[in-house]
């Protein structure tokens, strides 16, 4: 197997944006046995309210990810916003492992911490507060107790509260907050941060210092969305890039 690493984040899969399930599901095909492993830094879905709930696209995606798997590549799945209550029974079925973030990667003589990137955008002080209370325990275990119509109009309200007040927050708020960022670099020693979220696609040099005035540069790498192209990392032959693919025209034959 080829000794390259794929990295993905924030599809945002949903049942109006075929173009994107297509783009993915060929992506898949054209890099199957093609790689080691690929990662997914959340929001694979833009909205999942339990492994109960399947629907042709959850089917779909499945199906994918097992024949990806099975070409031999490991897949890993982190949860985002979207998405964090994709449980163990969807794992299987899609062949992958779900990761906790803050997860270092070692690859190719390069240690990379990977993360969703929501819990470094601090400022959203709502958003915070909001993350705490779903990501419970016992927040899910009463979510995912409740009938199939509660939950899909609960995600739905939260979805358009969140649109609605997305509109009123500057562009600082919902991008990382710089401290934030400095400070995971120092407190892991990672020289590299792969992240998501903020839809901001950029290869960033962050100055830090270490053992008082020494000074060092970590890189923070932030893949982008696929509203309307693919985003991906790949990392071969010791080397982090950050690439994009426009859409395909057309399904493969």
């Amino acid at each position: 197997m080829q000794d390259r690493v794929l990295l993905i984040s924030d599809l945002h899969l949903e049942e109006q944006r075929q173009d994107i399930t297509e783009a993915f599901t060929q992506f898949l095909e054209l890099n199957r046995g093609k790689c080691s492993a690929l990662y997914i830094l959340g929001d694979l879905f833009e909205i999942w309210i339990g492994d109960d709930v399947e629907s042709l696209l959850t089917t779909t995606v499945a199906d994918s990810l097992r024949e990806f798997y099975t070409g031999g590549s490991s897949v890993y799945l982190m949860h985002g916003n979207r998405d964090f209550l994709i449980g163990e029974s969807y794992a299987a079925q899609c062949g992958i492992s779900l990761v906790q973030e803050y997860y270092s990667l070692e690859v190719q003589n390069l240690e990379i911490l990977l993360l969703h990137g929501d819990s470094l955008c601090t400022d959203d002080v709502d958003y915070q507060q909001f993350k705490t209370m779903v990501r419970d325990n016992k927040w899910q275990t009463e979510f995912l107790k409740k009938p199939i119509e509660e939950r899909v109009a609960y995600a739905s309200a939260a979805r358009k509260q969140s649109r609605e007040a997305a509109k009123t927050k500057s562009t600082e708020i919902m991008d990382v907050n710089q401290t934030a960022v400095k400070a995971l670099f120092n407190s892991t020693q990672h020289k590299y941060i792969i992240h998501g979220h903020t839809h901001r696609p950029a290869v960033h040099d962050v100055s830090l210092k270490q053992n008082g005035s020494t000074k060092t540069t970590g890189k923070r790498i932030v893949l982008g969305d696929w509203d309307k192209e693919i985003w991906f990392i790949e990392i071969q032959n010791g080397k982090i890039d950050l690439r994009t693919l426009p859409f395909p025209q057309q399904p493969l034959r």
